[in-house]
């Protein structure tokens, strides 16, 4: 499953769950459990490779007094 497809059927899901009074079915459940280890495993395997940003390294500003 992509990984697009996986977060839309998440929203989809989120949707059905307020309209529902904040309560899933079993069946919704276990597709969200799963739905939601797919997306933890796709995050790790970024993290794990470095395709997630960091931000920028701040660099450190050297002090023109001292010597």
């Amino acid at each position: 499953m992509r990984p697009a497809e996986v977060l839309k059927q998440m929203k989809e899901l989120k949707e059905a769950w307020r309209k529902q009074s904040f309560v899933f079915t079993r069946e919704q459940k276990a597709e969200y459990d799963k739905l939601l280890q797919l997306r933890r495993e796709r995050v790790q395997y970024m993290l794990k490779n470095g395709m997630v940003s960091k931000g920028g390294v701040k660099k450190k500003e050297v002090d023109p007094t001292t010597p």
